[in-house]
């Protein structure tokens, strides 16, 4: 088995973008769409194929990765898609969903015949160009052989979490990490927006912590983001981690659990994005700490 595949990628984000190239560079055959084509043309100048359709995207693809918003636009996205399916291909669910819409997306990879990988990424912008996702992947051992020049593709690490993609522990796992992503982000920003309101020099706060146990690189990065009006492109979108956040919410909410701080963290970014802020960097959830928006 050659391990240069041919790979249709739906959906042309920040992420499916990033992925799409490193698949490309990778020496794969690979054709991308995505539902506002003029995002997808730019994957033209590294040698990806640009399709009109999810059909023609996917037609004689030996695998299909699919990195769109949601999990009700990834159903959407493959049923456009199944006219082109070719009935063994493996199909890589990389779009961050919640745990019911893995249970839907399986029983259409078994109505297509398609071997089903819960795939979702750990990372950022950053890292899906640079190819050092982290995959968080479910999936039958027999068949990880014809996914495993994709996973190592995208992303520097494959974490393994159970034979049954249908079973949605990668994107179980996916959402306790983004959980606590959520968390920092929110946490930065109201140390952020009290060291403003005190006036207090930030850079104090970080000499203050520096070396020790509260101290953490995500933190410094983020904050970074707003310190340095660097909000734009953004690493991961206010309005992805709104959608991510209210996931969490509800899937703690199914298992009888009380998600206080995510719920807070979605109706501060769910406020970032009222402020006109939905297309920067979710560090912008800094601005919900105020009436009006502030500078950093």
């Amino acid at each position: 088995m050659t391990d240069k595949l041919t790979v249709g990628v739906l959906g042309t984000g920040i992420m499916g973008a990033a992925m799409a190239r490193n698949l490309a560079r990778a020496g794969h055959t690979v054709r991308a769409w995505n539902r506002t084509r003029a995002r997808a043309e730019p994957l033209a100048a590294d040698g990806v194929a640009v399709a009109d359709s999810p059909a023609e995207a996917v037609r004689d693809a030996d695998v299909v990765l699919t990195m769109v918003h949601d999990g009700p636009a990834a159903l959407e996205a493959m049923r456009a898609a199944a006219p082109g399916l070719r009935a063994d291909a493996a199909w890589v669910q990389s779009t961050t969903v919640g745990v019911d819409s893995v249970e839907d997306l399986a029983a259409f990879a078994r109505e297509q015949g398609l071997i089903f990988f819960d795939a979702p990424v750990l990372g950022t912008r950053q890292p899906a160009e640079a190819g050092q996702l982290t995959v968080l992947a479910a999936g039958p051992e027999a068949h990880r052989a014809a996914v495993r020049p994709v996973l190592d593709a995208v992303g520097a690490r494959t974490v393994w979490t159970g034979e049954d993609g249908t079973g949605g522990s990668a994107t179980r796992l996916k959402l306790v990490a983004n959980s606590w992503v959520l968390a920092v982000t929110a946490a930065t920003g109201e140390v952020l927006a009290l060291s403003k309101a005190l006036e207090v020099d930030p850079h104090d706060f970080f000499e203050l912590i520096a070396g020790g146990p509260l101290d953490m690189g995500y933190l410094r990065a983020k904050a970074a983001l707003v310190l340095e009006d660097r909000l734009t492109p953004p690493q991961f979108g206010v309005v992805t981690a709104v959608k991510d956040a209210r996931l969490i919410v509800e899937a703690g909410a199914r298992r009888g659990v009380r998600l206080d701080v995510a719920a807070a963290s979605a109706d501060r970014l769910e406020r970032a994005v009222t402020q006109g802020h939905a297309d920067e960097d979710m560090a912008a959830a800094y601005f919900a700490s105020f009436d009006e928006q502030q500078p950093a």
